[in-house]
Parts: C-alpha cells; structure tokens; sequence
C-alpha cells in the first residue's frame, strides 16, 4: 500500500529546452565567468528545484488561479516573517538527453547507460517504469534506436570531432520509443525526429561530451554615452543548448485542511504541460521550456 500511495501521488516531470538554457552557478573560475549549473560528483548539468518552483509560482500568479491554493502548494510568509512550507515537492531536473553536433541528422540527443538508470530509477517512483533497460555498449560504440538512423553514415557515427561504431538493440530502440511519446505526446512528426536521432553513448563519453558541449558566448557591454565596448566588460557565459532534456519528480509530501493532494496536482501539473521560462537572460530569449507532467494513478501508463 505504501508503495501505491507513493506511485498515486508523485508525476514524473520533463524540460525540453526551446532556446538555450542559462541557470547560472554564480562567478566561474576558469575562462568562462558565467558557468551554468551542474552536480558536484557527475559534473553534468542540472536545472535546481528552486529554480523551477519559483517560475512555476510566477505563472501561475500571472494565470488567475486562486491566491490560497497557490499559497498551499508552493508556501507563503506570514506577518511575522515565518513561513509556511509548500506542499508541493520538486526535485532537480538532471540531463537525460544532451544536444550533441553530428556530421550526419545534424544534431543527436546524446545519452548514457548510467543516466538512464537513475532516470528508471525514478520512472519507478511514478508507475513508468515500463520494464526497460539500458544497452551495454563500449567506449568506442553508440547505440542508435533504428537502422535507419539519421546519424549513422556507414557503420559510423561522428559527434562532435569523435567517431564511433554503430550499434543498435532492442534496449535503445525502446528507450527512444518511450521517450519520444513522453516528451511529445500526439506529435507524430516530433517524436520520429527524436527517434531518428536517439543516441546511447558509453557514460565516459557522454560526460566528456557534457563537459564541452555546451555553448559558450562572448558577451560585451556598450558605454552608454560613446556606445563602444566598455572598459573591461568583456564576459564569457555558458548556456545548455537548445533542445536539451532533463527530468525530475514532483509531489505532495501534505494536506492542508480543505485541500488534497490530487488537486494539487491537478492544478499545478497539468497534463498538457506548461511553457516557462527558467534561467537568467530572458530579455535575450534565453530559458524558454516545454514543462510536462506524466505518471501517478491518473495518466500512468
């Protein structure tokens, strides 16, 4: 029973990034000033919780939902400056598929063994595990999900300046499958485009990829009054790419007295997802994200 409760009241959630993608670690020590964050043991990026119920408390205050369920859900302070804590819980949104350059289909979306089985390991959380695998592969393979895959040229894969044999199992092309109908649920064309690109790279390799795949842009700011560079603003910041994917949960951890967790969710993880905007740089179009909502009693599979 334990276990059902857990399944009923928790939703896997997924961000698809629209544009490039900056939530910043604060001051950079290396050449990039404006790093993007990551996790401290993996180095791979993530998206912090905070980060994501702050927006989603943002818009749902923009979008006339009623003050009180949202103080419910996401914690208010009261007159004496103590707070009450929100009821609805999210975690970190970590990478499940990085954008990658390939000479072949243009782009790939570039995963590993290890991230899909943390990612199982939370499917599992929600009802979604679905019985699947990760593919065993080595350094020098990658998986694709067909054989008809855009990437391959050959029996060859090119990601960035690293060239790989091509391999393909039952393990990846259920993975690309299931992911292509969680992340765009109706949208036939979207989905054969994920599965055309779909990749499983050794976890070596896909952090090496992690590490340096990322943009980063030089930015430079005008002097309002001779509007040339000003003295010593130049800066270099670092950006997920566009059409990165991460994953996370959330779920109601109370109940408050006239309110339950089921419209909770209902109300603040709707199943046609939200469109956010996460990060820093919004002026400049950075951080837009599809924002779904999948699992739990209601819309498991």
């Amino acid at each position: 029973m334990k276990v059902r409760a857990l399944v009923d009241n928790t939703r896997m959630y997924w961000l698809h990034a629209i544009t490039p993608l900056h939530v910043g670690a604060g001051r950079g020590v290396g050449f990039i000033d404006m790093p993007i964050m990551r996790e401290r043991v993996t180095n791979w990026p993530l998206v912090p919780g905070s980060a994501i119920k702050g927006v989603m408390r943002d818009h749902f205050t923009n979008n006339d939902i009623d003050e009180k369920l949202i103080d419910v859900a996401f914690g208010k302070k009261v007159m004496d400056d103590s707070a009450i804590a929100g009821a609805l819980v999210l975690t970190d949104a970590h990478i499940v598929c990085m954008p990658v350059r390939s000479l072949y289909g243009t782009f790939a979306y570039a995963t590993s063994p290890i991230v899909l089985e943390r990612l199982r390991r939370d499917l599992k959380a929600t009802g979604l595990d679905n019985n699947l695998e990760a593919p065993s592969l080595e350094d020098t393979e990658v998986s694709v999900s067909s054989d008809d895959s855009k990437l391959v040229n050959g029996d060859r894969v090119f990601l960035e300046d690293l060239d790989f044999s091509a391999t393909s199992d039952d393990n990846t092309k259920n993975w690309a499958t299931f992911l292509a109908e969680m992340l765009f649920p109706g949208d036939n064309t979207w989905q054969d485009i994920f599965k055309e690109r779909f990749a499983v790279l050794s976890d070596d390799c896909f952090t090496f990829l992690a590490e340096t795949g990322t943009e980063v842009a030089a930015r430079i700011r005008i002097d309002d009054e001779t509007k040339t560079v000003a003295d010593k603003a130049l800066w270099y910041e670092e950006a997920l790419p566009a059409e990165a994917i991460l994953a996370g949960l959330t779920w109601c951890d109370r109940v408050y007295k006239g309110y339950t967790q089921e419209r909770i969710l209902e109300a603040f993880c709707p199943e046609k997802g939200l469109v956010l905007q996460i990060g820093g740089k919004a002026t400049i179009g950075r951080g837009r994200v599809r924002c779904l909502f999948n699992g739990g009693s209601e819309n498991g599979q």
